[in-house]
């Protein structure tokens, strides 16, 4: 029996380089494997920001150093290590305002120091906003939540991922009347993590923005594509 070459591309998204495609010459399908694995976060990076406006550079500086300076401290005693702070970031612009028909006027200048926190105990999340807003941190940015055993999730993910490319690969290889006779090429797409986040701003406001995250999940998700070679 003439052998039959059958490529089945099950994805728009699947692309194969040039050189790739034309070294085969033998029948095959080329299958896109998906998996996807979700697990309850237990840590939180938290992004937030202070903005000041002063007259002077240096005093709008100082603000939004004095309340950064006070958030970590704040940190310090609540047990977050110094290592999983940032808060190098600092912008400092004027601030005009425009008469009509006039000459721009300097108003002050605005301060916005940005702090990012790694949180290892998702249980303290309340805590360390409260703390924030507290001492002066007046915007939230966002909060991403992920997990300590992503690596191991990520393995999952990739598992599934090829299980699912045997699977769809053998149900395609059987509706054809032939067999699957091995993989000639495997190519692995890097993982796309889908961390929870949320966007907020606050400015004092008594917002619990951690209560809608306690049963919050994570999705990690993989892909793999492989081409496997047919057999009549």
């Amino acid at each position: 029996m003439r052998k039959l070459k059958a490529m089945v591309l099950l994805t728009s998204a699947l692309v194969m380089a040039p050189a790739a495609m034309a070294n085969i010459d033998f029948p095959h399908l080329e299958i896109t494997g998906v998996g996807e694995v979700t697990a309850k976060p237990d840590m939180a990076m938290i992004h937030v920001a202070v903005v000041s406006e002063r007259k002077s550079a240096k005093a709008a500086k100082l603000a939004s150093d004095k309340a950064v300076a006070e958030f970590i401290n704040r940190l310090n005693k609540q047990g977050v290590a110094r290592e999983q702070i940032e808060s190098a970031h600092i912008n400092l612009s004027p601030r005009y305002q425009y008469p009509k028909d006039k000459a721009p006027e300097l108003t002050g200048y605005r301060a916005e120091r940005q702090v990012t926190v790694t949180l290892n105990d998702l249980t303290n999340l309340n805590a360390v906003l409260d703390g924030a807003l507290g001492d002066g941190i007046n915007r939230i940015s966002h909060i991403q939540l992920t997990s300590s055993d992503y690596a191991a999730l990520e393995a999952k993910a990739r598992e599934a991922a090829v299980k699912d490319a045997r699977e769809k690969a053998a149900a395609l290889a059987e509706s054809l009347a032939m067999k699957l006779d091995g993989v000639w090429q495997i190519r692995y797409r890097s993982s796309s993590p889908r961390p929870v986040m949320m966007q907020a701003e606050m400015r004092g406001a008594n917002a619990d923005v951690a209560a809608s995250y306690q049963d919050a999940t994570m999705e990690v998700r993989d892909q793999v594509d492989i081409i496997f070679r047919l057999d009549d």
